[in-house]
C-alpha cells in the first residue's frame, strides 16, 4: 500500500509557495519538504489540520491511498 502526498498540487492550485505554507502552519521548510516528497513516516493531526486550514481544503485533497 502507498500513501501519495498531493501537497504540491494543492499549493499550485492555491498559488502558494512552500515557505509561505510552512510559516502559516508553524513548521520548518525542511519538514514541509519531507512531507511534500512523501518521505515522512507520520504527520500529526494538528499539523494536518493547520495545513488544511491554510490551504482551505480537506485531508483527502492532500493524502491519497493507492494500492500497490
Amino acid at each position: 500500500m502507498s500513501i501519495i502526498v498531493n501537497l504540491d498540487i494543492m499549493l499550485a492550485k492555491r498559488g502558494m509557495k512552500s515557505n509561505e505554507l510552512a510559516e502559516r502552519v508553524g513548521i520548518t521548510t525542511a519538514n514541509l519538504s519531507i512531507l511534500k516528497t512523501g518521505k515522512a513516516k507520520a504527520i500529526r493531526f494538528s499539523t494536518l489540520e493547520a495545513i488544511c486550514k491554510a490551504l482551505e481544503c480537506q485531508p483527502s485533497d492532500i493524502l491519497e491511498y493507492v494500492e500497490d
